[in-house]
């Protein structure tokens, strides 16, 4: 296989150390925050806190983004994030850590994945050519799944058990590494970067951020297109906010167990993004958009009734293999909709809308969970499934319609 460059590589590198530190954090956050409360309000707003900097950070960052050397703001993030893990595993072996010490740190670590997330997707464009873009795109999410999902993720269960505090001293380590991959990556790409934004006049913040919005409300296929994945992502994120407790405490599964279990998931995922192009080109995207989310809904559903662990971890596969063809499917749409000078600031104003309702899904999943921990699965995958079902419809042909409106108007 040809070489991406050493750029690219770096990148790469960082990627996968921030993606098994990510995965040990998956798996360790929540399995911590349990031994500190049982209060499924308390447990959700972890969930809560992860989400919430999409929320109030997506476009400032953005903005940020495009106006600093970022390789260093990628480097620095990650920097950050191995300074707050290791302030966690600390606290932790000292006995000091609370379940406040622990939503502060989700909420820092949160907006520096905002901050890495962001830049790393910024940098694509300048370390590649536009022939490699699909292949390190590829490269990129499927060793994400699979060092996040098969190897992070199951080792913290097992690094757990051993003592609470080692997967995060793993954790901090991960990011460390990606800090030093990420300040490593040669600089003439962002030196030739920083010549073509001097020659600019910076936009006005305000203005982009107006502009996104006035954009999506104008064209009404893309807007109802993010109103229902947004709609749908509220119900999901609602559904498992306590999913820890629920898999703990209603499944009975063992702790050490907990990133096996989530593991197995993953696979489902993985084999949903190698097959999501063939299904499209053999039954059109549209179709399977729409068939992948009506089924993850009601699976949602599904998984509230489930009798014990098997059963929910073989939905929860099917559920993780579905939602991957929808959300590679969804992109390719996105792409096909929102013309290419103007997809960062769209695609920045739909992430805020979309990610940045997640939150108070997962605290609405809360207070539900105080009721019973099988409700959030059951009155979310209800409501997800019943829009699922009247979006049929349109997302029967949203694959193909948009795309073609957008180029009208263009």
């Amino acid at each position: 296989m040809k070489s991406l460059g050493p750029a690219f590589n770096r990148m790469w590198g960082a990627s996968l150390l921030t993606n098994l530190a990510d995965g040990v954090l998956i798996a360790a956050a929540p399995l911590l925050a349990v031994t500190l409360t049982k209060n499924p309000v308390l447990i959700s707003l972890l969930s809560a806190l992860v989400m919430l900097p999409w929320l109030l950070f997506a476009i400032p960052i953005g903005a940020i983004v495009d106006r600093v050397d970022r390789r260093f703001l990628l480097a620095g993030a990650n920097a950050t994030r191995f300074v707050i893990a290791a302030l966690i595993a600390l606290l932790i072996a000292t006995n000091s850590i609370t379940i406040y010490w622990l939503f502060l740190a989700t909420f820092l670590i949160g907006i520096c994945e905002v901050t890495a997330d962001t830049t790393a997707q910024s940098l694509i464009p300048q370390i590649l050519d536009k022939s490699q873009f699909e292949k390190g795109n590829s490269k990129l999410q499927i060793s994400e799944t699979v060092v996040q999902g098969f190897v992070g993720t199951p080792l913290s269960g097992f690094l757990y058990a051993i003592a609470i505090y080692i997967p995060f001293i793993a954790n901090s380590l991960g990011f460390l590494v990606a800090a030093v991959l990420a300040a490593s990556i040669p600089a003439k790409f962002l030196r030739d970067l920083r010549m073509e934004s001097s020659e600019k006049e910076k936009p006005d913040f305000l203005a982009e951020m107006k502009f996104g919005i006035t954009y999506l409300y104008n064209e009404k296929a893309l807007l109802r297109l993010v109103l229902t994945t947004a709609s749908i992502g509220f119900c999901y994120s609602m559904s498992t906010s306590t999913i820890v407790l629920f898999i703990l405490h209603e499944l009975n599964l063992t702790p050490s167990l907990f990133g096996i279990a989530l593991a197995i998931q993953a696979s489902g995922a993985i084999l949903g993004g190698f097959i999501a192009p063939r299904l499209s080109t053999t039954f059109g995207r549209s179709k399977v958009m729409a068939t992948c989310i009506f089924i993850s809904s009601l699976i949602t559903l599904l998984q509230g009734l489930a009798p014990n662990i098997y059963v929910f971890v073989a939905l929860a596969t099917i559920a993780s293999f579905t939602i991957s063809n929808w959300n590679i499917l969804l992109m390719s749409t996105y792409q096909s909709v929102i013309p290419g000078h103007l997809f960062g600031r769209i695609h920045g104003t739909r992430r805020t809308l979309v990610w940045g309702l997640m939150p108070f899904g997962s605290l609405l999943g809360g207070f539900i969970a105080k009721g019973g921990l099988r409700l959030p699965l059951l009155i979310g995958g209800t409501i997800a499934t019943v829009i699922a079902l009247f979006s049929l419809r349109f997302l029967l042909h949203v694959g193909q319609s948009p795309a073609k409106e957008a180029l009208v108007n263009e």
